[in-house]
């Protein structure tokens, strides 16, 4: 009697796509030191540092734990990113002015994968959805970049009262979407956030590393390659 063959796996198909926000659409630009260094020369504090900007504000962003993304959370990044450099600190002078600014376009662009990889995913008909840690200015943005008209759900940590990696932020929007979670595909450009806190909701990931920082698998260079990776020829 023949021995029985493996038994064959099959992945469920993936019928709806979800997409991260900042660092997998759209970037601060010039950079996060420039803008602040702009609006804190506009209050008289001029000559600062761009780059010196940018390391003491990724200094401030990874000592921050479980970042709610509210406007004082903000206003406590900007005054340790300025620390020493200005009396009295930004949330007591200029803070405003900052958080306003990034609610501009032009504090941001759209990276250049983003718009052809959304393109071809909208001309297949798959519903497309946000999941992102942002606060009350993203949909305007959103908005204002003409993104908005590519998703179906938009789902903002400071609506939900929860933000990445808690898997009720993903369990929110597959609730919007009305599909059981491992049909759905996370795409962010965060290990822990985006990855990590899909899989714990039951939501497939795919990291988005367009500068090959990282040898997970399950990872692509550029939003181009998406529309391969769930349609191979």
């Amino acid at each position: 009697m023949r021995a029985p063959g493996p038994k064959m796996i099959t992945t469920p198909k993936i019928e709806a796509v979800t997409f991260d926000v900042g660092g997998t659409l759209i970037q601060p630009w010039p950079s996060v030191g420039h803008i602040y260094a702009e609006v804190a020369a506009q209050h008289g504090l001029k000559n600062l540092s761009p780059e010196k900007l940018n390391k003491n504000f990724a200094a401030a962003w990874r000592a921050k734990k479980n970042f709610q993304h509210t406007r004082e959370g903000w206003a406590d990044i900007v005054d340790q990113t300025f620390a020493g450099r200005c009396a009295p600190p930004p949330s007591r002078s200029f803070f405003p002015a900052i958080y306003q600014r990034f609610a501009e376009a032009d504090a941001w662009r759209i990276y250049d994968d983003a718009l052809p990889a959304l393109e071809a995913l909208a001309s297949r008909d798959i519903p497309l959805a946000v999941i992102s840690n942002w606060d009350e200015r993203l949909r305007p943005l959103l908005q204002q970049f003409q993104l908005d008209r590519y998703f179906e759900t938009i789902v903002v940590s400071c609506e939900v009262g929860f933000a990445k990696p808690s898997p009720v932020i993903f369990e929110h929007a597959v609730k919007k979407l009305g599909l059981v979670p491992d049909r759905i595909l996370h795409i962010g450009d965060s290990a822990e956030e985006d990855v990590a806190g899909a899989k714990a909701a039951g939501v497939r990931a795919l990291l988005v590393d367009r500068d090959n920082t990282t040898g997970d698998a399950a990872r692509i260079g550029s939003l181009r390659d998406l529309e391969v990776f769930l349609y191979p020829p």
